[in-house]
């Protein structure tokens, strides 16, 4: 391999390092292939075992990842990955951030004069008790129920829920394309992961009974708008998750729902069929993420676990930033501007998701601000596309599996111009295997 960066190191863990350091350094970039392993293993005067066992690690820890013929290559995002900033070319339609369409977001600024500011101090920090009742009082109207706390954001909650449950090493069923910042986020903690394969309900019950009757301690779903197929959990889907969830005790379940507040399909809720639970609320996509907040129930030890840890180092969320959520929770202006969001942003997907199976192109997008579609080459997929004039993200960030596909971002999408994208995907996809 013609590299300028040297891999060195005596031992799994040395060259495990090494590798580490010249991702962190941005000398090995997102998709550069490593050495094959024999090769490494002659260079450095070491064992093949010694360089697999690196490579190992490496995976485990999120940094590499094996892709058969292509060998082992530096993943797109890890926890020692330089992060950038997405660059969409002058002159390319951004169909590839999947983030809220700032034109739709609330403004904050006209409730700085409701925002309640005050000095505090440490004894009084927490969560606010008038957001939790609010929070309570909405979480209710959905048939969410238990103990209340804040964090700082969903992936916060998701890293503070499984350091209190469970040891890097243990497996936990996910959902197959998923979300790439928890993928990540699980990789480089160690975790093992069972992906569970999904349609346009939500998760399959009988892959995930497979995978917790093989060990996995702990299942992750999203209720709505799926990233990155914008999948929405049906009734019967949530009842046969519950039936399998309780045919297996100990298993801790999360479930994020996101996009509740834009969402105009009812939530089925799954969480609480487990005796140790989480269900995780963001508000970012509503109000946008610099608010940093997600409200949290959970069964009264996980949720006591939770706080217990924050409290011994990073304390709190912010009360500021509580309190803003107050504010635009009981604001009149604010609530309509959000169900005006949802609103477009339904029109926005429909459009498309509409547009391509006209095309024969089935995606299963009811909610959220994506949309998946399969195809045969993800690699010319997303290059034709980006000639054609739209940007697009490529499959491999979500999947554990390597299957090929590309995700379609609707949250900017100007529905008049849903036939034209939806010609440029149903060329460049080419014969694939279509959704389950």
């Amino acid at each position: 391999m013609s590299v300028q960066y040297q891999i060195t190191g005596a031992a799994a863990t040395e060259i495990a390092a090494s590798v580490e350091a010249g991702v962190r350094s941005g000398e090995l970039a997102p998709g550069r292939t490593l050495p094959p392993v024999r090769k490494l293993a002659a260079d450095l005067g070491v064992a093949p075992g010694t360089v697999a066992s690196a490579y190992r690690r490496l995976r485990e820890r999120g940094v590499v990842e094996t892709g058969g013929r292509a060998g082992t290559f530096v993943r797109q995002r890890s926890a020692f990955t330089p992060v950038g900033t997405l660059t969409v070319p002058a002159g390319v339609r951004d169909l590839v951030s999947g983030e809220p369409d700032p034109a739709l977001l609330p403004d904050l600024s006209l409730l700085r004069d409701k925002v309640e500011i005050s000095g505090g101090n440490y004894r009084d920090g927490g969560p606010c008790p008038d957001l939790l009742d609010l929070a309570r009082e909405r979480f209710a109207a959905d048939g969410v129920r238990g103990e209340l706390t804040v964090t700082s954001g969903a992936l916060d909650a998701f890293e503070r829920g499984l350091a209190a449950r469970l040891e890097p090493g243990d497996t936990i069923a996910i959902e197959e394309p998923t979300w790439a910042s928890g993928r990540d986020l699980l990789l480089a903690a160690g975790y093992q992961v069972a992906p569970i394969a999904i349609d346009g309900e939500g998760p399959l019950p009988d892959q995930l009974d497979a995978a917790l009757a093989s060990g996995a301690r702990a299942f992750i779903l999203t209720s709505r708008g799926q990233n990155p197929t914008g999948a929405t959990v049906s009734a019967e889907r949530a009842r046969r998750l519950r039936e399998v969830i309780a045919r297996h005790p100990g298993v801790f379940v999360i479930e994020d729902d996101h996009w509740a507040e834009l969402s105009q399909t009812p939530l089925h809720f799954v969480a609480d069929a487990a005796d140790l639970w989480m269900f995780v609320r963001s508000v970012s996509k509503p109000y946008g993420p610099d608010l940093r907040t997600a409200l949290v129930a959970a069964d009264a030890d996980t949720k006591a676990r939770i706080q217990g840890r924050m409290a011994l180092g990073h304390g709190w969320v912010s009360r500021l930033l509580q309190h803003f959520v107050i504010a635009a929770w009981t604001d009149d202006g604010v609530a309509e501007t959000i169900r005006r969001a949802g609103r477009v942003y339904v029109e926005r997907q429909t459009a498309l998701r509409e547009a391509l199976a006209a095309r024969g192109i089935a995606t299963w997008g009811t909610s959220g601000l994506n949309l998946w579609v399969p195809v045969a080459d993800e690699t010319a997929a997303v290059v034709a596309l980006r000639d054609a004039g739209y940007a697009v993200a490529p499959g491999r960030g979500f999947s554990f599996h390597g299957d090929q596909g590309i995700r379609i971002s609707t949250s900017r999408l100007d529905p008049e111009a849903a036939p034209a994208v939806a010609d440029a995907i149903a060329y460049a996809s080419g014969p694939a295997t279509p959704p389950i």
